[in-house]
């Protein structure tokens, strides 16, 4: 056997493989008398079927699979040995009517070649890294939920902005009659809000869809409607009245105080101050990171130059899904995984430059923490080492969740390379300013 390489440029290769009768004549000769001693061919006892009709039968099927077999150990070793970088997998040059009687074959397959270049992590510009802080109105406001969740109702005559109101929407040639409990909030327009203030148990009253919540997934539930019904819906509905509540807030005192956090876990508002904040920074600090990786992955795709094989890959991506594409659609297609495409390879490169590995130890470690904190919301606080070990094997026995946590940890040791070596300014801010930062003041 011989193979032989020709680069066409620096992105693209043609591998030629020569196969040699003597390559394949014995493996193929020892298949057909196997099968000679097992054939059942009528008026022939087992094992004493002529050679000459075992071949004529099998010999070219089995001569096609040997062949086949043998190119493609034969290819993948090669690229091994060689080392050479490939994207995609070799694709076959077409043949038309391959010869099975010569005694020797060529084929030839083309390359798709990973390009050479630098990452430079130090950008001239730096990337805000976000540190979002919990602010005293986030604080007190969610101190006001609590109060308000612990909180008891008291029995109202006339509603007011703050009140809970029970009561039923009904439209008869909708055939809509569901019983809900709302608040004033939930409404889109102030108009609506006026309606309610005032009013008492049994009162009536009339309101147009349109307009009246923010969006149709609001109205579906409101109204116990279809997707498509509720969709630009634009009707009347009666809201009767039954049953109106004030919450009263619950006092910030101890036995509060321990049915939140265990008996003595907070002792003072001070403390428990202190315990909101830090709980929501802790979540914080995953947006923030989750946005500083975006920011990195643009900035690395946008200033990461390099040319890749594009005719190639969309040649390959006619027939390397599931379903075959059209040239138009693997364009498309290509056109829309590039930018992945590119990022995988940056990232490629600075996991290998930065020596980034993840041990079965990581995996295991992790996932151990990710049960324990699933366990721990259902107030299983203390489970033992052999609960942990037995719950993590049977979620790593799943390959797809080990794949999921291994690029998971890849991406926090990523993190950690990028908030090293990266050109980074640090910008503090509330919760609050940072969505109408990154996501708009919605």
């Amino acid at each position: 056997m011989n193979i032989t390489r020709e680069n066409v440029d620096a992105l693209n290769a043609v591998v030629k493989v020569d196969i040699a009768k003597e390559d394949y004549s014995d493996k193929v000769e020892k298949i057909l008398t196997d099968y000679r001693k097992t054939a059942n061919i009528p008026g022939f006892r087992k094992g004493h079927v002529p050679m000459g009709m075992v071949k004529k039968q099998y010999g070219k099927a089995v001569l096609v699979d040997e062949v086949n077999k043998l190119l493609q150990d034969a290819l993948n070793k090669y690229l091994t040995e060689e080392k050479l970088d490939v994207l995609g997998q070799p694709l076959p040059k077409a043949q038309d009517n391959i010869d099975w009687d010569a005694e020797g074959f060529s084929f030839e397959f083309e390359l798709g070649l990973a390009p050479e270049f630098d990452v430079q992590l130090k950008s001239k510009k730096a990337i805000t890294q976000y540190n979002i802080v919990a602010d005293d109105k986030m604080i007190d406001e969610q101190i006001e939920r609590i109060q308000k969740q612990y909180g008891k109702l008291v029995s109202l005559d006339t509603i007011e902005k703050d009140s809970e109101i029970t009561g039923a929407y009904t439209n008869e040639d909708k055939a809509i009659d569901n019983t809900v409990t709302l608040t004033l909030d939930k409404f889109k327009g102030k108009s609506t809000e006026k309606q309610f203030i005032g009013a008492k148990v049994g009162d009536v009253i009339t309101l147009k869809t349109k307009g009246l919540y923010s969006d149709d997934a609001e109205i579906m539930n409101a109204l116990k409607l279809s997707q498509e019904d509720a969709k630009d819906l634009d009707i009347e509905v009666n809201f009767t009245i039954t049953e109106i509540n004030k919450r009263e807030l619950a006092d910030l005192d101890q036995e509060l105080f321990d049915k939140l956090f265990g008996k003595d876990g907070v002792t003072s508002t001070t403390e428990l101050k202190a315990k909101i904040k830090e709980d929501a920074e802790k979540q914080f600090v995953q947006q923030a990171d989750q946005k500083f990786l975006n920011d990195v992955t643009e900035h690395l795709v946008e200033n990461t130059k390099f040319d890749l094989p594009g005719e190639f890959l969309t040649k390959w991506m006619q027939t390397a899904g599931e379903k075959e594409m059209d040239a138009d659609q693997a364009k498309e297609e290509y056109e829309k995984s590039e930018k992945s495409l590119r990022y995988q390879l940056i990232e490629g490169k600075l996991i290998e430059e930065n020596n980034v590995q993840v041990t079965m130890d990581d995996i295991k470690n992790h996932a151990r923490e990710m049960i324990k904190g699933q366990m721990a919301q259902f107030g299983q606080m203390n489970p033992s080492d052999k609960e942990l070990d037995d719950i993590a094997a049977r979620v790593l026995g799943n390959q797809d969740e080990a794949r999921r946590i291994s690029e998971q940890l890849i991406s926090q040791k990523l993190l950690s390379v990028y908030k090293e070596k990266a050109n980074i300014k640090v910008k503090e801010l509330s919760y609050e300013n940072f969505v109408k930062e990154v996501y708009g003041d919605k």
